[in-house]
């Protein structure tokens, strides 16, 4: 199960990195718990169990929040910070989320991740869409690194 599980997160490491990190280190505690035995083979299947159903309701999210597949992956890079979502509230990041996708699809390049020209422009844009929007700037380098590491992570199904 553990194996299935994993490689269910791994897969949805091409399309949100927010979420693989969530998930992942949601099982990797789990599996840790179970091997220190803080915790039964029963309750960790349980756990397992919760954290495939998890898994299965990120994939549906997308839909009941109106927001496509990679919208979703910007608004959870922006709500990483639970009082980004507290100050600005969920409209304004899925505002946010969409103007993101929109802006890095128009100036995305093959080679933007290696190039540092081309990685500092895609960081003024995006520094220049959450300052616009009115997000907090004691909390906007860390969420600047997180739409860019998203970015590259989907980049590669914008350009082909």
């Amino acid at each position: 199960m553990r194996k299935l599980l994993n490689d269910e997160i791994r897969s949805r490491s091409k399309t949100n990195v927010v979420e693989t990190k969530r998930f992942s280190e949601r099982l990797e505690a789990a599996i840790a718990r179970y091997h220190t035995n803080a915790i039964s083979t029963v309750e960790v299947m349980q756990e397992l169990i919760e954290l495939a159903k998890d898994v299965r309701a990120a994939r549906q999210r997308g839909a009941e929040e109106g927001l496509t597949q990679d919208e979703i992956a910007f608004y959870d890079a922006l709500a990483e910070n639970e009082s980004a979502v507290e100050a600005m509230g969920n409209d304004a990041l899925k505002l946010i989320a969409h103007e993101l996708l929109v802006s890095l699809q128009g100036n995305v390049t093959v080679d933007w991740s290696r190039r540092e020209s081309a990685r500092a422009r895609m960081r003024v844009l995006v520094k220049r869409i959450l300052r616009k929007h009115g997000y907090p700037p004691d909390m906007q380098d860390a969420a600047v690194q997180t739409v860019l590491r998203q970015a590259e992570a989907l980049s590669a199904s914008w350009v082909a």
